[in-house]
């Protein structure tokens, strides 16, 4: 089996993107070679941990309402051909996501990491909810089968924050600027939300490969 390891932060629409691009491909090829691990990094590690306006943030990042709404304009065309219908409109509030890295780490020592990061993707994304509230996280949890009243406790401390920046601090370190970005077997860096063609010729050649 080969490790990818995969950063990228649950608000991030190329991520979404990407996930969904990489889950095709696999549904194509069953038999793929990867073992998957999800990694921390906050497209905003600076955001209160209240999260702010949505519209106020995107303008502030995109340089005003039109550069907002073109930037958008282009996230929304490549969603819709990966088959996603994101109401971006519904989102009131961009969140800190530090709780979500949280639960998909404490997702991950459960062997639901998928789960979660596709809950958190969908509540996010397709209903709108915050997933920076503690609430919306636990409930999250409790819908990939792990205990939401040991979650929400773990939640409303501070377990496992440092460590989240840490390994967050860490990938910056190592060059990463952006998400998604997709580590095969520690070696070779796929950056982006790649298409699904892309995904099924790279299992095809490591397939090939190690027989």
């Amino acid at each position: 089996m080969i490790k990818l390891d995969i950063l990228a932060d649950p608000i991030c629409p190329w991520c979404h993107i990407g996930r969904t691009h990489l889950l095709t491909a696999l549904e194509a090829r069953p038999k793929h070679p990867f073992v998957i691990e999800w990694h921390p990094f906050q497209l905003n590690p600076d955001m209160p941990p209240e999260g702010m306006d949505r519209r106020a943030y995107l303008e502030a990042k995109f340089g005003g309402k039109e550069g907002a709404v073109a930037a958008y304009a282009q996230i929304a065309d490549a969603a819709e051909a990966a088959g996603l219908d994101i109401d971006f409109t519904a989102i009131d509030r961009t969140p800190n996501t530090l709780d979500a890295h949280r639960l998909i780490h404490w997702a991950g020592l459960e062997g639901k990491q998928m789960e979660v990061v596709g809950a958190l993707c969908s509540a996010y994304f397709d209903e709108g909810r915050d997933i920076g509230d503690r609430d919306v996280l636990a409930d999250i949890a409790d819908g990939a089968g792990m205990d939401a009243a040991a979650i929400h406790r773990l939640l409303e401390g501070d377990a496992d924050s440092e460590e989240i920046r840490a390994r967050d601090a860490n990938a910056r370190e190592r060059g990463v600027t952006g998400v998604p970005t997709f580590i095969i077997a520690n070696q070779h860096v796929v950056p982006g939300a790649q298409p699904p063609d892309l995904w099924i010729r790279l299992i095809d050649e490591i397939n090939e490969q190690i027989g």
